[in-house]
């Protein structure tokens, strides 16, 4: 009995190893910051993707256009979380990557401190706004919404630039008059800090998409030789996104846990940024995802910031169809 008790252990151990050493190796890099600092601990820490059969190499970075800037050469196969705008960029200029999910909604409100003067976006006109760089994806389509919505030109306000943490300052102290601030932003600050929302810069990129797909801030991007080669593996990492997706959004009190060991997040923080899960992120690449990329890229030409346009085939939807099947 005790031989048979062996050979059985030897038996699954060897099947055990069968199974990791068929597992497809795939190096994702994502950024520690921001808002794919959420969905890839949680991705990371639950190990969705390890559960498909991918054997991941995680890879960090500090700086939120590392990971577009990794793709190039090849350090990474996958770039989860990277910014739509610098990713649209380097596949206008020529770089073989495959855009393949829209990962993260642009999501922001436009305030102003509660009992300003200000009471509509109109009467922005002539006052400072913060928002975020000149060259980001949300200043594009702030900009744009403004413009386009409310008839607002670039010359009508003046810009005070700054990433979340500065914005949330700037309209503390009056250095501005109002902000384009994200809902986890606002929700982490003070309760004795009031606001008055003026507009949602989502709703109004459907009023001028005329659509109903929200404007895209990240984006996952593979290099062209990785899911020529690995498509199925490919199809997996972005089954474990709609995973991830689904589990963050039903388990927000997890997430929180996660946030607080991943980030060193204190508990009221981790719990506001855990709330804010399903208005920031997305796992999708239909049609309608793949048009606002377009309109985005088109905004941003017009505009100046971008040259090139991208070409249909830097978008990839195989491997996000073929996820839908994989259970």
């Amino acid at each position: 009995m005790t031989a048979l008790r062996l050979m059985m252990s030897l038996m699954v151990a060897a099947l055990l190893a069968a199974g990791t050493a068929h597992a497809q190796k795939i190096k994702v890099g994502y950024w520690t910051s921001g808002f794919s600092l959420g969905y890839g601990s949680v991705m990371e820490q639950m190990k969705f993707a390890e559960k498909e059969g991918l054997d991941v190499e995680w890879v960090k970075f500090a700086e939120v256009n590392g990971p577009t800037r990794a793709i190039v050469p090849q350090t990474i196969d996958l770039a989860f979380g990277a910014p739509s705008t610098a990713s649209m960029s380097i596949a206008a200029d020529g770089v073989p990557v495959k855009i393949v999910l829209a990962s993260q909604i642009a999501e922001a409100q436009i305030v102003v401190p509660a009992g300003s003067p200000i009471k509509t976006v109109a009467d922005l006109k002539g006052k400072k706004i913060g928002m975020s760089p000149p060259g980001s994806a949300t200043h594009a389509i702030a900009s744009a919404v403004l413009q386009g919505v409310y008839g607002m030109k670039p010359a009508d306000y003046s810009v005070v630039p700054g990433n979340e943490g500065r914005l949330a300052q700037f309209l503390l102290q009056k250095e501005v008059d109002a902000a384009v601030i994200r809902s986890v932003t606002i929700a982490q600050m003070s309760d004795d800090v009031k606001l008055t929302y003026l507009a949602s810069v989502v709703e109004d990129w459907k009023k001028l998409t005329k659509g109903t797909a929200a404007p895209i801030l990240a984006v996952t991007v593979v290099h062209g030789d990785y899911v020529a080669k690995n498509p199925e593996a490919v199809a997996k990492f972005i089954a474990a996104m709609r995973k991830t997706l689904e589990y963050g959004s039903k388990n927000k009190d997890r997430v929180a846990e996660i946030l607080q060991k991943a980030a060193n997040m204190k508990p009221d923080d981790a719990k506001a940024y855990a709330a804010q899960w399903d208005g920031a992120y997305m796992a999708s690449f239909e049609a309608a995802d793949v048009a606002s990329l377009k309109n985005m890229q088109a905004i941003a030409k017009a505009a100046g910031a971008v040259k090139s346009d991208v070409p249909d085939s830097a978008f990839l939807a195989g491997p996000y169809q073929r996820s839908k099947s994989i259970k």
